[in-house]
């Protein structure tokens, strides 16, 4: 292994990153119900973690707020509660940006599980301070669900910057990760 070529990486284009974000979107519209709703992970909130993460100067406080208000908007919640959660946790993100990076896609996602955990919280007490009733534990369900999705979406997200050569075999790298 030790002559084995390093996997360059290419920045993910703009495109494939609002390609991302809308399928994101979209997966959070899905009609869920029940206890379906419950345990969904917030896909925005994954993706946006992500990207904030891997490509900063792309995205960042600013697509977590407008995907925040386009979020309340779609739900019909509380203008303002995903914006709110989704720019702290982006910005939370940001800041841990460094040392997030040197960990394993599963020490990774111990973060990701705070990220979405505290997203969640910031959620809750704003519709609580505004007469909304406790939705119960099962509520916090979601931030485990995202976080053991969370190599997954690494490794899927990362394909996309990998520079093939005839020797690499990117999975296998991406995987050993």
């Amino acid at each position: 292994m030790a002559n084995a070529k390093p996997t360059l990486t290419r920045p993910a284009s703009g495109r494939f990153i609002l390609f991302t974000l809308l399928i994101g979107l979209l997966l959070n519209l899905l009609p869920w119900n029940g206890l379906a709703k419950l345990l969904w992970p917030d896909c925005i909130a994954l993706l946006l973690v992500y990207w904030a993460i891997h490509q900063p100067r792309e995205v960042g406080l600013g697509a977590a707020w407008f995907l925040g208000l386009l979020m309340d908007i779609a739900d019909g919640v509380l203008f303002g509660q995903h914006a709110l959660a989704y720019t702290l946790m982006i910005f939370m993100a940001q800041i841990l940006r460094p040392r997030i990076q040197m960990f394993s896609f599963w020490q990774q996602a111990l973060y990701v599980f705070g990220f979405l955990l505290i997203s969640l919280v910031i959620m809750l007490v704003t519709r609580l301070a505004f007469g909304a009733a406790f939705p119960g534990p099962l509520y916090f369900a979601s931030s485990v669900i995202g976080a053991v999705l969370w190599p997954t979406l690494s490794i899927l997200l990362r394909l996309s910057q990998h520079r093939k050569s005839r020797t690499d075999d990117t999975f296998t790298n991406l995987v050993k990760k």
